[in-house]
C-alpha cells in the first residue's frame, strides 16, 4: 500500500470515528440527578456521597434532589425527571405491582437495579422520662414517622394499624421531628432508615433516650404480612445508649435507574460505586454494606444489562430472578 493510500485509509477511519462520537455522546446526559429523600436522613447524606463519586469517576456532573422518599423517587424516575433513584424494597415492589399509593394502578415495569445499598431498619426512639419502651406504649401518643411518602411514613402507619395500635401520627423531615421529640411536641419518633441514623445519634448525645426494638411475636407477624421485609437485629454497638441487640424488621435499599439508561452509563455508575466503597463509607457508615455480593439481597428488581455486565466481570453469581429482562 502506498503512503498516499495509507493516508487516505487513516483519514477515512478518522472521519467515521468523528461521526460516531457525537452519536455516542448524544446517548449520555450532560448532567444527572439522584432522587434521595428529606434532609436529616441517611438517603440525603448517602446520596451526596454517591453524587461526588459518580461525578468524579463517570465524568458526568451529578447532584442530589431532595424528595419525600422512595415512592416519589420512583415517580420521578418513571417520568424521566431524574436519572437515578434510591429506593427501598417495599415501595419498589408496590411500584412494580401497580399498588403504590402515589401512583395507584400504574405499574412501573421499567425499573432496573444497579447496586444494593444497605438494609433500612425500622427503628424507634423516645425520651427516657416518657416511659415508652415498646410499640404497645405508642397507643394514644403523638408519634413521628418521617415524611408522609417516605418508607417509615408509609409502612409504620400500616403496621401500627395492623397491630391494633392507635397513635396520633405526625409527618415531617427527620431533622424537624428530632427537634419536636426533644422539646416535647412528639412523644416518640419511629422511622425507617440506615444505621446509625443521624437523628438518633444526635438525640442520644443531647437527651436521655430509650431506643427500643419489637417483640419476636410482633416481628413475626409483621414479616409474615410483608414479603419485602426481613427479620433484622440492630447491633448493640450501633448507638451509645444501647447495650443489647434490638429485634426489628428491615428492607433493603437499592440504587435504581430506568431501563432506557444507556448500557455503558449503567455499567460505569455500577463500577464507580462498588469500586469506591472507602469513599462512600467516609460519607456514611451504612455504606459498609454497599458490596457487590449483596446484590443477591435483590429478589425481584431486574438488573440493568450494564450492571449485570459488571457483576459478570468480577465473578458475582447473579440469581436468575433478577437477571436482565430479554
Amino acid at each position: 500500500m502506498t503512503k498516499r493510500n495509507t493516508w487516505l485509509t487513516a483519514t477515512a477511519v478518522a472521519a467515521v470515528l468523528a461521526m460516531a462520537a457525537p452519536a455516542m455522546a448524544q446517548d449520555m446526559p450532560s448532567s444527572m440527578t439522584i432522587a434521595t429523600a428529606a434532609p436529616g436522613g441517611v438517603y440525603a447524606v448517602y446520596g451526596e456521597g454517591l453524587a461526588k463519586i459518580i461525578t468524579d469517576e463517570v465524568g458526568i456532573p451529578t447532584s442530589t434532589r431532595q424528595t419525600q422518599g422512595p415512592p416519589q423517587n420512583l415517580i420521578l424516575l418513571m417520568g424521566g425527571q431524574t436519572e437515578i433513584g434510591l429506593v427501598t424494597s417495599g415501595p419498589a415492589l408496590e411500584a412494580m405491582e401497580g399498588t403504590s399509593e402515589l401512583m395507584p394502578g400504574k405499574s412501573y415495569d421499567g425499573m432496573r437495579a444497579l447496586v444494593a445499598m444497605y438494609p433500612t431498619a425500622f427503628q424507634m426512639i423516645a425520651l427516657k422520662d416518657s416511659g415508652i419502651d415498646s410499640l404497645d406504649d405508642l397507643a394514644g401518643k403523638r408519634v413521628g414517622s418521617g415524611p408522609r411518602a417516605g418508607t417509615g411514613g408509609v409502612y409504620w402507619v400500616r403496621w401500627l394499624e395492623s397491630l391494633g395500635i392507635e397513635a396520633n401520627m405526625q409527618y415531617g423531615s427527620s431533622s424537624d421531628q428530632t427537634s419536636q421529640l426533644a422539646d416535647g411536641r412528639l412523644d416518640a419518633f419511629i422511622l425507617a432508615g440506615g444505621m446509625p441514623h443521624p437523628s438518633f445519634s444526635e438525640l442520644e448525645t443531647t437527651q436521655d433516650v430509650t431506643i427500643f426494638g419489637m417483640s419476636e411475636e410482633t416481628r413475626a407477624k409483621l414479616i409474615e404480612a410483608n414479603p419485602s421485609a426481613v427479620p433484622f437485629d440492630i447491633p448493640a454497638s450501633t448507638y451509645k445508649s444501647v447495650d443489647t441487640d434490638l429485634a426489628t424488621a428491615a428492607m433493603w435499599n437499592f440504587v435504581v435507574v430506568d431501563e432506557s439508561m444507556p448500557e455503558e452509563l449503567a455499567y460505569g455508575i455500577t463500577k464507580a460505586i462498588l469500586e469506591n466503597n472507602d469513599r462512600l463509607k467516609a460519607t456514611h457508615a451504612a455504606a459498609k454494606d454497599t458490596l457487590a455480593e449483596n446484590i443477591t439481597k435483590d429478589t425481584f428488581i431486574p438488573l440493568h444489562p450494564g450492571a449485570a455486565r459488571y457483576y459478570a466481570e468480577i465473578g458475582v453469581d447473579v440469581p436468575d430472578a433478577i437477571k436482565p429482562v430479554d
